[in-house]
């Protein structure tokens, strides 16, 4: 994100405008990043078949695994992202608006990205196919998280209604990725 006014120019409007979406596309790579590692390192090491075959639900595992790796790379990005901001040269109210957008819509891409770490536990190289498998999926949470960011400068456009669907597409995701994600490694241990 800091090279990025080195290849669009000295152009502040410019890069104010692509502020949220270059912020938006950065959490989805910096997500993407470290997905393929979720499951596999427990595989390799035999304790992923000791959590799943543990009395907790495989679900509920997924979900603790999923905000562990929230934290790790979604986390830092939100608290990094007003000064990702300034060097977009974006507004105070767009800052804060894209904050709140990555910090209610980045839980949505690792809960996607389980699911995709899920199918691919099994291979030896699984990073490209997760990345293939989970990029259309996540593209609701990034339309939702920029139409919300720029809704908060641009006067035409809402804030509120874009932003409670990306709170609805995470919350629903919070259910669905991790049932999914916990189905499918119980299928690939077993």
């Amino acid at each position: 994100m800091t090279v990025v006014p080195f290849a669009v120019g000295p152009d502040l409007n410019l890069l104010a405008r692509i502020g949220p979406a270059v912020l938006w596309i950065g959490a989805l790579l910096a997500s993407l990043l470290g997905l393929d590692r979720l499951f596999q390192q427990d595989r390799e090491d035999g304790s992923l078949a000791i959590l799943i075959m543990s009395e907790h639900p495989a679900a509920l595992i997924v979900f603790v695994k999923c905000l562990a790796h929230w934290a790790a790379t979604g986390l830092p990005l939100i608290v990094a992202a007003p000064v990702f901001g300034l060097f977009l040269n974006m507004q105070p109210v767009a800052i804060a608006a894209t904050v709140a957008t990555l910090a209610v819509g980045t839980p949505a891409i690792t809960f996607i990205g389980a699911v995709g770490a899920a199918v691919t536990v099994t291979l030896q190289r699984g990073g490209l196919i997760i990345a293939i498998l989970v990029l259309p999926l996540v593209l609701p949470s990034l339309i939702f998280g920029v139409a919300a960011s720029y809704g908060a400068v641009e006067d035409p456009a809402p804030f509120t209604q874009p932003f409670i669907i990306l709170i609805a597409v995470t919350l629903f995701l919070a259910v669905l990725g991790p049932l999914a994600a916990g189905y499918v490694i119980k299928r690939a241990v077993d």
